[in-house]
């Protein structure tokens, strides 16, 4: 998005001479407004290695004017297109084998991380493999296996439930139908999204607390709804990149694009983002943000992607790692 000038283009007037006009800045809003070509590429160069010197976004500050529909579609899916060069690797971060493992891992990461939960289910499945397994459990057992993940009590209650709703209406088999999943326990549009598109592989968009924050940082959306967070981001896409653009979204957000300190100055989607500046532009300070593999830790999942792995990544380590 095009800066402004520092005064919003307003002078007082002087009775005796005019004040010099300033020319107009070449530098404006990527998708729709011209950019100078020399500033989009040493932006765009600078932002390809997160932290990299010298990278000015040619869309930092406010935008000059308002942005048009197809624009807007223009610069959303050049986003996930860069996320995508960025995140070749991205995937769901619970660990899971089935259907069933997955849908119970989702609905235990509510309030909690991803790391917990993956930490936690080895356990979990280990003694309960199978709906069936898991619907005749003893809930004290089941609580103090599901404790680190916090909430152990709900989710315990959540989880059974759902178990003993597959054994008893869906044959012990996970429904693939959005209308179907909603109906389990503890599992809303977000979790069934998460289990169509990543274990029957159809597409779907995940509202989670990230995805939320980056749509709207990005000018995707102004709704803080999930549901017509879902709705209005879905539009700007071929429902085919559903999924795979909540994974890109999600990553970024985890990785670099931080709630509380978003780490712009290592950021490469910088030229193409209206919020560049609202975290740590410096590139050395920034780099020193990046999360995960971005910032050589360890991911989420125990048993990752061999594409992760490839990429630099390391499994999280199981819970009882000293």
């Amino acid at each position: 998005m095009g800066e402004q000038g520092s005064d919003g283009g307003r002078e007082t007037e002087k009775p005796t001479e005019k004040a010099p006009v300033k020319k107009k800045s070449t530098a404006s809003a990527t998708g729709g407004a011209s950019t100078s070509a020399s500033t989009s590429t040493t932006a765009k160069e600078g932002a390809r290695a997160p932290g990299a010197a010298g990278a000015k976004p040619a869309a930092a500050g406010k935008q000059s004017k308002a942005e048009s529909r197809t624009a807007l579609v223009r610069r959303a899916r050049r986003i996930n297109r860069e996320l995508a060069e960025v995140f070749p690797y991205a995937h769901p971060e619970l660990d899971f084998e089935n259907p069933f493992q997955l849908v119970v891992a989702t609905v235990l990461s509510a309030q909690t991380t991803d790391l917990r939960v993956n930490q936690t289910t080895p356990a979990l499945f280990a003694k309960y493999p199978t709906p069936e397994d898991l619907a005749a459990a003893n809930p004290e057992e089941v609580e103090e296996i599901l404790r680190p993940t916090g909430f152990f009590r709900a989710k315990t209650r959540s989880v059974i439930g759902l178990s003993k709703m597959l054994a008893e209406d869906f044959g012990g088999e996970v429904p693939g139908r959005l209308e179907d999943l909603v109906k389990l326990p503890g599992v809303g549009r977000k979790t069934a999204f998460v289990v169509l598109g990543n274990a029957f592989g159809r597409p779907g968009i995940t509202v989670d607390t990230h995805f939320q924050r980056l749509v709207r940082r990005w000018k995707w959306t102004e709704e803080t709804d999930p549901d017509k967070i879902e709705a209005a981001v879905g539009a700007l896409f071929p429902k085919s990149e559903w999924t795979d653009l909540s994974h890109h979204v999600i990553w970024h957000g985890r990785r670099i694009c931080h709630a509380r300190k978003p780490a712009c100055g290592a950021c490469p989607i910088a030229p193409l983002c209206p919020a560049y500046g609202e975290g740590e532009t410096d590139p050395d300070k920034a780099r020193k943000l990046l999360k995960y593999e971005k910032g050589g830790f360890p991911g989420q999942r125990l048993n990752p992607p061999q594409a992760y792995l490839d990429a630099g990544g390391r499994p999280a380590p199981p819970l009882d790692a000293a």
